[in-house]
Parts: C-alpha cells; sequence; structure tokens
C-alpha cells in the first residue's frame, strides 16, 4: 500500500461532465502532459445508481479504461457527499435540519446529516457496490471519503437522540453532567435527559460548556461516518489506500481524529491570487500545508489545487500571475505534499462552479496556465526518482488544539485575540527566518524537538502539562503565551492563579490582566529595544522566573511582561503579552542560534526555502511566491538539481515566482 509515497502529478476529472467523445482524447492529452492520476467519482451518486437498486458502472469504466491505457492511475471519491434526489425525495431524514427548524434543502451538495439512518444505510450500498466492483482493476489505486468534511450543525431528532446517547457515555449521570457544566447557573439545571437538545437558538449566549461538547460531537459524529465508510473499503480493496480532503483551515471540526483513521492525509489548496494578499497570502498557505502534515506527522497528498481564477460560489478572483501555479505547486511539495492534484483538468460549462477555472478553459483551447502546468508536470516528472522517499523533518513545532480554537470561539476573550490568527502570526515568523516548522496537535508526543511554541492553551489538561514540563526538563525551549491554564477541559474557569498548572516550570504567575484590545501598548527588553504589542497584558509576578521585557505603559508600566525560567536542562519562556512580529523575529532566531536549529534570517518578503531529507541528502526548496524579483544571499554554494546541475554561490536572484531546488550533502 505504498502508491502514495511518489511524487507525481495529476488532476481533478468529471467524465460524467463531458461528451463521452471527449474522454480518449483527455486521457491521451493528459498523457503527453505528464499527468500521472486522476481522481473521479465524488459528486456522481446519481450517475451510479440513478433510481433506487439500479446501479450503472458501465460509464466510468469507459473512461477508466481509457485512462488505464495511456498508464493513467485512479482514485475513486466516495459519492456520499451529494445524494441524488430520488433518495432524499423517498428518505428526508438525510436531509439536515437547522436550528430554526428549516430543512437544509438539495441544490449544491454537502446535503446530509452525519446520523442519518438512511443516509448510512444507502450510503454504505453505493461504497459496497463501488468498492465490489473495482477491487481488482489495474488502475485503481486508492479511495477519497467523501467531500471535503465539516461540522453541519444539524438538529434532526436522529442528531438529538445521538447527542444523548453520547453524552451519557462521556457522564454517565445528568448529575454529573449537571455538575461538570455547571448548569446552576441562570436555572439551566437538566431534571430529565429528555431535556438535553442541540443548541435550537434563542440567545446565542449558551453554556460555554455545553456549546464545546456539542461541537466535540459533531465532530465524533463525522469521525463515525467516515469509519464506516473506510471499514468497506477495507473489507473489499485491503490493496488501496484511503485518504479525504481536508480543506478551509481554520474550522471547528477535530482533524486529528479523522486523520488517524486513514492511510495518508490531503489537503485542497487554493492559494489567493489578489495582488494585495501578496504579503500575507504566501505565508497562510505554508501554515495550511504544515497543519496538513501535522494530521498524521507525515507527507501527504494535496487533491485540489488552484488552476485558474474561481469563481461561482462569489465574484472571481484575478487569474494566477504567470509562474503562480509552477510555484505554488512547488511549495506544497517542499513543506511534505508528493502528490498534486489540479482542480480541474478542463471549467465546467455548467452547474454552481462553472468559473471556477481549471486548466483549460471553456474555449477547450489549452492556454498559457496549461502550458505552465505542462511544465511542472515535466519537471516534476524529471525530479520525481530523486525526490521520492524525502520527508519534512523539524527541530521546531507549533502546538495546534482543535479544542483551543473552538473554546476561544464560544467565548471571544477580547478584540483582536484570534486563536489561528495568533498561531499564523508565529508560523509566518519563523518561516520568514527559514526555520522549518511542524503544527502538530497538542496531545502529541514531543520528543526530537528543540523548540515547542504553545500558544493560547486556554484549556489545561493535566496529561499536555506533564508533557511540556518533562519537554522543558531534558533540555528544550518552550514558549506559552497569556490565555494559557484558564479553565479545564469542560470549559469552566479554574480557581488558581494563571498559568495554572504551567505556573511551575514557567516561573510566574499573573497577578492581573488588562484586555487592551487593539489598543497599541509597548514593551521594554533587557537591552532597552522597544516594541508594540497588542490584545492582552498579563501583569506577570515572578517566582524563579527572570524578566526578559517589561511594560512600558500603562498603570503597569515598569512592571514584568515577558518572562524566561530556567527548568531541568531547558527554559521556559511566557508571553503576557502579544508582540510584534519583529519581536517574535528577534527572540526565535535568538533560539535558533542557540540551538544550533538551521535557519535563514535574511530572506526578502515573499521568499521561502523549505527542505526535504533523505538520508544524507537535503533538499533545499528556494522560492519566490512574490511579483517582484528577489535575491538570496547563500550561505554556501548549493548545486541545482532542478537546472541541471548549476552551482549557484554568492547571491542567487529569483524571477518574480521563480523556482529552484538545490541539494547539499550533510555529511
Amino acid at each position: 500500500m505504498n502508491n502514495f509515497s511518489k511524487i507525481q502529478m495529476g488532476v481533478d476529472y468529471y467524465p460524467e461532465h463531458w461528451d463521452p467523445s471527449l474522454w480518449e482524447q483527455d486521457a491521451i492529452q493528459m498523457k503527453e502532459v505528464g499527468v500521472k492520476i486522476v481522481r473521479v467519482g465524488e459528486f456522481a451518486w446519481s450517475r451510479f445508481e440513478p433510481e433506487e437498486g439500479q446501479f450503472n458502472f458501465e460509464w466510468l469504466d469507459r473512461a477508466i479504461h481509457l485512462f488505464h491505457r495511456q498508464g493513467i492511475q485512479i482514485v475513486i471519491g466516495t459519492p456520499t457527499h451529494t445524494p441524488p434526489r430520488w433518495l432524499t425525495e423517498k428518505c428526508p431524514d438525510i436531509l439536515p435540519i437547522q436550528a430554526n427548524g428549516h430543512t437544509y434543502h438539495a441544490g449544491v451538495r454537502g446535503h446530509r446529516c452525519f446520523n442519518s439512518v438512511s443516509l448510512h444505510s444507502y450510503g454504505s450500498r453505493i461504497i459496497e457496490k463501488l468498492t465490489l466492483h473495482y477491487k481488482d482493476h489495474p488502475a485503481i489505486i486508492g479511495w477519497q471519503t467523501d467531500n471535503e468534511f465539516s461540522l453541519v450543525y444539524c438538529h434532526c431528532e436522529s442528531c438529538n437522540e445521538q447527542f444523548r446517547v453520547w453524552l451519557q457515555a462521556k457522564y454517565g449521570t445528568l448529575e454529573q453532567l449537571n455538575q461538570e457544566w455547571g448548569t446552576v447557573v441562570w436555572s439551566g439545571e437538566y431534571n430529565d435527559w429528555s431535556q438535553v437538545t442541540t443548541p435550537f437558538g434563542g440567545s446565542p449566549h449558551q453554556n460555554p460548556s455545553y456549546q464545546l461538547d456539542f461541537y466535540r460531537f459533531q465532530s465524533a459524529c463525522v469521525e463515525q461516518y467516515q469509519q464506516t465508510q473506510i471499514e468497506i473499503i477495507r473489507r473489499n480493496c485491503p490493496e488501496h489506500f484511503i485518504t479525504h480532503n481536508f480543506h478551509s483551515y481554520p474550522q471547528k471540526l477535530d482533524l486529528y481524529p479523522l486523520g488517524e483513521q486513514l492511510d495518508v492525509a490531503a489537503f485542497d489548496y487554493y492559494p489567493n491570487t489578489s495582488p494585495d494578499k501578496t504579503s500575507t497570502g504566501p505565508y497562510s498557505g505554508a501554515l495550511s500545508l504544515d497543519v496538513t502534515r501535522g494530521i498524521k506527522r507525515r507527507n501527504f497528498w494535496i487533491m485540489e489545487q488552484l488552476s485558474g481564477p474561481p469563481g461561482g460560489w462569489g465574484p472571481m478572483w484575478r487569474t494566477p500571475y504567470p509562474g503562480f501555479i509552477r510555484a505554488y505547486i512547488w511549495q506544497t511539495i517542499a513543506r511534505g505534499a508528493d502528490t498534486v492534484v489540479q482542480f480541474r483538468w478542463r471549467s465546467a460549462t455548467m452547474g454552481a462552479e462553472q468559473f471556477w477555472h481549471g486548466l483549460i478553459d471553456h474555449s477547450n483551447v489549452p492556454g498559457r496556465r496549461f502550458e505552465e502546468f505542462s511544465q511542472v508536470c515535466t519537471e516534476v516528472n524529471t525530479l520525481s526518482r530523486l525526490l521520492e522517499g524525502s520527508i519534512v523533518r523539524n527541530d521546531v513545532a507549533i502546538l495546534h488544539s482543535h479544542d483551543q480554537l473552538v473554546a476561544l470561539d464560544i467565548q471571544p476573550q477580547v478584540e483582536g485575540l484570534d486563536y489561528y490568527e495568533n498561531i499564523k502570526q508565529w508560523h509566518r515568523a519563523l518561516t520568514k527566518l527559514g526555520i522549518g516548522t511542524d503544527v502538530i496537535n497538542w496531545t502529541e508526543n514531543l520528543s526530537g524537538y528543540k523548540l515547542i511554541i504553545a500558544p493560547s492553551l486556554y484549556l489545561m489538561d493535566s496529561t499536555v502539562a506533564t508533557s511540556l514540563e518533562a519537554f522543558a526538563a531534558a533540555g528544550g525551549t518552550l514558549i506559552i503565551t497569556h490565555r494559557s491554564g484558564v479553565k479545564n477541559l469542560n470549559n469552566v474557569c479554574l480557581m488558581e492563579p494563571f498559568p495554572g498548572m504551567l505556573s511551575h516550570c514557567a516561573g510566574v504567575q499573573v497577578s492581573e490582566y488588562d484586555p487592551i484590545a487593539n489598543s497599541l501598548h509597548h514593551i521594554i527588553t533587557a537591552d532597552e529595544q522597544t516594541y508594540s504589542s497588542t490584545q492582552w497584558c498579563d501583569i506577570l509576578h515572578p517566582t524563579t522566573a527572570e524578566v526578559v521585557a517589561s511594560y512600558h505603559d500603562d498603570f503597569y508600566a515598569g512592571k514584568a511582561a515577558i518572562t524566561v525560567n530556567s527548568f531541568g536542562k531547558g527554559k521556559v519562556y511566557y508571553l503576557g503579552t502579544h508582540p510584534e512580529e519583529n519581536y517574535m523575529k528577534s527572540l526565535l532566531h535568538q533560539l535558533a542560534v542557540a540551538h544550533d536549529i538551521p535557519h535563514f534570517p535574511d530572506l526578502p518578503e515573499g521568499v521561502q526555502i523549505s527542505v526535504r531529507m533523505r538520508d544524507s541528502q537535503a533538499f533545499f526548496f528556494l522560492l519566490n511566491l512574490s511579483r517582484e524579483s528577489r535575491s538570496i544571499v547563500l550561505d554556501h554554494p548549493y548545486k541545482s538539481v532542478l537546472y541541471d546541475g548549476l552551482t549557484h554561490e554568492g547571491t542567487l536572484t529569483l524571477e518574480p515566482y521563480g523556482v529552484d531546488i538545490c541539494t547539499i550533502e550533510l555529511y
């Protein structure tokens, strides 16, 4: 089951959308440009089963046969994202019910309740038929579950029943639930399980413990829904791999338990083409790719990537600038993607996504973007054997937590404080220093890292606290930030000084705090450098920690703002405020030097360096993700594997959206 580890290019293709006379010439043209993978089927339930119990796979057999003749391999998507109209008419329980009681009707896609008995029954049947039909086909290598999971927020009777079952399994008794949620507030205590429902609306200020558990329940429903599909696929197609195309970070879906069930994670990547996003877009995209790699802590796939201006769901974006498509394909590979599948081969002529452009426009005449894609296919296929088996291996990790994100969204702490945006800013600072960074679930094992950044551990868990202490004691450096140790995992405030369970290793306590929002404050470091800060000011009382920076403003001027504590063989930093990017870069550069972490401190804006490793060989991906030429000062000679062994020394200039891939033997 290693088909998913090859370095290769692919496209999404919808044979059901096109006259069959086009299929063969498309397959031949794909082979000519170097396409190795095609994804099909994820929206085709009405063609697979046009009427109840009448199955038709002949049309897809014909299409797959044509691809197979060209040596192209196939991934099939299970079609459960789009139940057909005959099914939703017969089984209306499939359609989600919104909080106001209205039905989420069929029309575009995603019209299914994850707890619908009918969906499980009919969905399992179509997947059973598909997998049995294609289990021995030599072109089929893998399956994608459903499409772009997200929370549906269904409030049907089945969801209400399952929510109670889930809560009973977690809390045991209604008395325990009342206690853990603190329902005594506002006379919210439950007297009978029948009173416990999904959030139907009314006041937006619901019990935060209740809300957090509802989101957790919703994620658990998606997990069980996917597991049902996976069990069928594994039973019938044991040699095929299974993936899912995650999308749209951040979202309230818990990615990590879903990822555990998969062989490889995948992401749908649509980098922003707008010129006014060029200063932030490449960095946000880099974070999304690192989050995807962190789902399973290994290489991943891109199952959809931008091929032209998106549109249809809203006004169209700008067309990709020359070099944009190529540069962003290499960015995904640089950060651990082994296969990149472009959405889509040809722009749709019908339906809601007519203007979500593919590689070929409505004219059906290949143009500039298609030629750029062809160039990348040639490059990827040329370097595939060299890069195969290479991985991303980093010394630095940012901890990411679904629970923190959801809890801080339920009760926003202050204007301007956004959990994921703060992660994004730390990650951007690291990326601008050329420091490779993993983004991993906050409960993961931390061994092997030198530096861990743990933003806003708002909900605190004793197991995680012990893990963080052990990491620092063993010689690692830990950075924790404001709004840590505020609550327990049930979203109830703790009666102890912040940062709670982390106070001991941080050597500091919060004596008071000031939610300053977007008010600009300043901190002064020990070496008398001044930096601005926003969002929050924890006024710190060091117990064993040393003061790194003090506040310059307000009634707490001169009080500690940032501290560092020696703990075992390591150090723990506590940041009581959210400093500007220049401070983050200064601190991270200092720590990179101290820990001998590879970095490139003078990268120009928009330039990224990522490294993939194989044995003792390092592949440096040098990317200019901007519309202007950029120059990089090289610390020693690099040999290009993209440009026939050309050796770069001194300064390397990259054209707009320019790319190079260099190699160096580490030992």
